[in-house]
């Protein structure tokens, strides 16, 4: 059965750009250090055994005490947290809501919510699809981030919808980083190999705006880790040496 088309994403129409760019008109609201979501990878190349090291590994990240110390030390002491999962063009999805995360409770509350959520698997990759999502998802925030992120996760190079480039340089220009853990994995799902090594293909195409930086796992096994560096790195004003190295 195909997925919904709400709030699925399907292409990349002139009004949708305009959309995309133009500025949103935006009530007061509540401001934190970073709006930040968290976009992956669910397309078939990554199995059932992967995607549990993959979950798990945002389910530990984000309770972890650095983490938590991390995000009680910016400004406000309090980020933005969205949680999409992704595949093909045709599907994305917003697994848990932007959450506001300001100590360990909230970060534990929003653990507990990603530990329970059920996991969809879809065909193929679609990186630009899951820019723009993300742009909607951040554009609809009912929070106001001093810095706005988009975080890509996955194990594969776009191979539907969108020139993935398209998306990254309109998010871009909207004032938005990308930010990417590119996965390493040996496998292709279609028997081929791929044309460039993927942290390469995330260097070149994916990751862009201020500040953007790829941390790149190994194998599903070093995912946790990487999961841990690339959060700290993205909350903090000042990062520690060990999640920059």
């Amino acid at each position: 059965m195909r997925p919904s088309r709400r709030g699925v994403i399907a292409g990349v129409s002139a009004g949708a750009i305009a959309t995309l760019v133009a500025p949103s008109v935006r009530a007061q609201k509540t401001s934190v250090d970073v709006l930040l979501v968290l976009a992956v990878d669910v397309s078939r190349s990554i199995d059932e055994e992967e995607a549990r090291l993959q979950r798990q590994g945002y389910v530990t990240a984000m309770a972890d005490p650095r983490v938590v110390a991390a995000i009680r030390s910016g400004t406000l002491g309090a980020i933005a947290v969205a949680y999409v999962e992704w595949g093909s063009a045709d599907y994305q999805r917003l697994v848990i809501p932007w959450t506001r995360i300001d100590g360990e409770a909230s970060a534990r509350a929003w653990v507990a919510a990603l530990d329970a959520a059920p996991r969809v698997s879809m065909n193929w990759t679609s990186i630009s699809g899951a820019i723009e999502f993300s742009m909607r998802v951040l554009d609809e925030a009912p929070f106001e981030g001093t810095r706005r992120v988009i975080d890509i996760s996955g194990d594969g190079v776009n191979n539907s919808g969108a020139p993935v480039t398209l998306l990254r340089d309109l998010a871009v220009e909207a004032g938005i980083t990308i930010n990417g853990l590119p996965i390493l994995n040996d496998r292709s799902p279609f028997g081929r190999p791929p044309s460039m090594p993927l942290d390469q293909y995330f260097q070149d195409f994916v990751i862009g705006g201020p500040g953007a930086f790829m941390v790149p796992a190994e194998d599903f096994n070093a995912f946790q880790n990487a999961v841990l560096r690339k959060l700290i790195r993205e909350i903090s004003v000042h990062p520690p040496a060990w999640a920059t190295g």
